[in-house]
């Protein structure tokens, strides 16, 4: 991920889009922000989880993000939005605007899209202007900065569409909002925050919102990840997303590395205990208690790895119970002294197991020369 977008982009139109028609020999644009030259240099370290956020105009993408953000409290997580993006309009435009298509692809200054992005990429902040829909031109000042981030939500209409954006996310959701639900809070929306009449908003709606939504953001739905029927109503699936965020953060680069190496998912209350062994001020009493808490999910979780067989029993009810069968002639090492420490939970959780112990010594403050010593070691009696 990030070497398709860097190199090679691809060049696209910079011809104004209206309903159908291109209005040529226009100046060119001046987008109000710091150009692209060249790609960003310097090493690419752990990149940030970027989550791609579409959907049609007012089907409660925003919503989504801030309960997204809301929940990741314990995460750097910054927001960037498609509409930041849009190109500044020149005079010729601002006097034909009402036939001006706001949702076509062309709309969007996608390179300087993609410039901002690697920059946050490579651990680098970016000031985005806020585009004033009132004038059609960005608000040069002032400038919102957004700084690197381990999570970045890109949120916008069409963050589906150019292969080069997608490219980019490791995760791509598609908010399903009903288009009566869309059109009505479109309505809300742009009377109270852009000061439009009604009929202007129908007239708009139905000349270029929905036939874009048709022609450029429906087709984009097939590249989600995740679909979201009702936005931001959708409780559940913000949950389940969230969870799949926090996990895919808690993995360390170690894990890519090393397939054998699992990492069990952080929870409020691992944290919670966490804190207790933690704490200065926690007794001993409970250090022991909390300690032995936290190892045995260890060892739970680590003989969940374990080989199991299929195995078909009766129950009382008569009725055949197709289960597993849990692995036989397992054995443990504790490594002394802190391997002793496990061996209470692994008794608890393995009925007779029996367990041998491995001194490891070094000799002298170099650490060359290092000797196991086998102390006791049950499984040979098997």
């Amino acid at each position: 991920m990030g070497s398709k977008y860097i190199a090679d982009l691809i060049e696209t139109s910079s011809g104004a889009h209206y309903s159908g028609f291109h209005l040529n020999g226009l100046d060119p644009r001046n987008s109000g922000i710091e150009q692209p030259t060249t790609s960003a240099t310097g090493k690419l370290g752990k990149q940030p989880f970027v989550i791609g956020v579409a959907g049609g105009a007012a089907s409660g993408k925003t919503t989504v993000c801030d309960m997204i953000i809301e929940q990741l409290h314990d995460q750097r997580v910054v927001l960037v939005n498609q509409d930041s993006f849009y190109h500044n309009l020149c005079e010729e435009e601002i006097k034909q605007v009402h036939d001006y298509n706001f949702d076509h692809p062309d709309a969007f200054d996608t390179e300087q899209l993609l410039h901002c992005m690697e920059k946050l990429m490579y651990g680098q902040a970016v000031d985005i202007p806020k585009y004033d829909f009132r004038s059609y031109k960005y608000n040069t000042s002032p400038t919102r900065r957004v700084n690197p981030s381990d999570v970045i939500l890109l949120e916008g209409i069409l963050v589906f569409h150019d292969p080069r954006v997608r490219e980019m996310m490791n995760m791509k959701i598609f908010v399903d909002t009903d288009a009566d639900v869309r059109l009505a809070r479109r309505i809300r929306r742009d009377t109270v925050e852009k000061g439009r009449d009604i009929g202007q908003i129908l007239d708009q709606y139905s000349k270029f919102v929905k036939p874009a939504f048709d022609d450029f953001i429906l087709p984009t739905k097939k590249y989600a990840d995740i679909i979201i029927p009702r936005g931001g109503d959708n409780h559940v699936a913000v949950d389940l997303i969230v969870q799949h965020i926090r996990t895919k953060l808690g993995q360390h680069d170690l894990c890519k590395i090393y397939p054998n190496l699992y990492v069990i998912q952080s929870t409020f209350q691992i944290r919670g205990m966490h804190t207790l062994v933690r704490d200065a001020q926690t007794t001993k009493h409970d250090f022991v208690f909390y300690a032995d808490r936290l190892i045995r999910l260890v060892v739970e979780h680590g003989l969940g790895h374990l080989p199991f067989t299929e195995k078909q029993v009766i129950t009382p009810t008569d009725s055949v119970y197709t289960g597993v069968d849990f692995c036989k002639r397992l054995c443990g090492v504790s490594v002394i002294r802190s391997g002793e420490s496990m061996e209470n939970a692994l008794r608890a959780c393995c009925k007779g197991i029996k367990i041998g112990k491995i001194l490891i010594h070094r000799e002298g403050d170099n650490g060359q020369q290092v000797h196991s010593k086998l102390l006791t070691f049950p499984v040979y009696l098997f």
